[in-house]
């Protein structure tokens, strides 16, 4: 939980997001490192460790977290979704092709999502992040999504599976790791990924054309197991309460900022000033792009994403999403 710390002050244990993105390093780790000492007037530390370097998977991270083995953690939802499909609702592939999109989503199902987590797992939400948006590589030309099909595309969750599917691709579940060997192997002709992690692991020497449209954005919850929440000192409480809302904000800003500057790196723009300059050539989103994913979302991601959720999931949407995506369960 959190420990006792010297003179009456606690030392928190906080498991964060991946390691080596901006968002781990530019905001989550000052800020429990730095920012909380300062904030706190030394009562409160902590130490804080990426999920993906404290050996723990992600898709355990909720559990962990209710378990108590984690007190403080960031869950991937993407990655949560195996143990409960509900929380993949806000970011399911094509839902959002632009962050006010995004912001209108997860503000919609923030709190269902609260009261969820608290009542099934005993789970207090703290803060919701995103990573920078998840676009598509491809090593052939293309001019929209429909030029997808026939080509095998990798994803990394079953809502992408299913948009790959309907556009007629072969979607491939395969690691983060070992995209780029797949690509160079021929064995895949296009990935979903970030803008900014795919210049991180070389994507742009290896594929040459970059659809810009975001597919998913990456949503992650940073949580409290029940008990080391109700733990930790009043004063504790109302400054993390005050304060790891800015934090989010930053996060967003900095998601924002990021798929931005990685669409410029990937294409070698000027405006790329932290990655490595290549020379893809960049895919606008059409409105025939436009529209045939949202076609595609109402007729096939939502449906399947409501069946493997179950039929309760359908009212959760109506009542959450729907009315702000102007998308219902046909």
């Amino acid at each position: 939980m959190a420990d006792a710390g010297g003179a009456g002050g606690v030392r928190l244990r906080i498991v964060g997001g991946l390691a080596g993105l901006n968002q781990y390093t530019r905001h989550e780790e000052p800020f429990w490192t730095r920012e909380l000492p300062r904030l706190t007037d030394g009562r409160a530390t902590a130490e804080i460790v990426p999920f993906d370097r404290a050996g723990i998977r992600g898709q355990e991270m909720l559990r962990l977290v209710e378990l108590g083995a984690v007190p403080f953690g960031t869950a991937l939802l993407s990655l949560s979704s195996s143990l409960d499909a509900e929380v993949a609702a806000p970011d399911l592939a094509g839902l959002n092709p632009d962050i006010a999109a995004m912001r209108r989503s997860t503000a919609a199902f923030r709190p269902y999502l609260q009261n969820m987590l608290r009542e099934r797992y005993g789970i207090e939400l703290l803060a919701l992040y995103i990573y920078p948006a998840q676009v598509t590589f491809c090593t052939k030309p293309l001019k929209g999504l429909a030029d997808l099909a026939g080509r095998r595309v990798r994803i990394s969750n079953p809502p992408q599976a299913d948009l790959v599917e309907a556009l007629g691709g072969t979607p491939v579940q395969t690691s983060f790791a070992e995209i780029v060997p797949h690509m160079r192997s021929g064995s895949m002709e296009c990935a979903i990924t970030g803008t900014m992690s795919g210049n991180t692991i070389g994507l742009h020497e290896v594929t040459h054309y970059l659809h810009a449209v975001p597919i998913t954005w990456g949503l992650a919850a940073f949580v409290a197991n029940g008990p080391a929440w109700r733990a930790l000192p009043a004063e504790v409480q109302a400054v993390l309460r005050r304060e790891l809302p800015k934090l989010e904000q930053e996060v967003w800003a900095e998601s924002a900022s990021d798929t931005s500057e990685g669409v410029a790196c990937n294409t070698g723009a000027a405006e790329c000033k932290s990655g490595r300059k290549g020379r893809m050539t960049e895919v606008p989103a059409s409105a025939e792009d436009l529209r045939l994913m949202r076609e595609i979302f109402a007729k096939t991601v939502l449906p399947r994403w409501i069946q493997r959720c179950g039929p309760q999931c359908a009212d959760v949407w109506r009542q959450t999403i729907g009315p702000a995506s102007g998308i219902g369960p046909r």
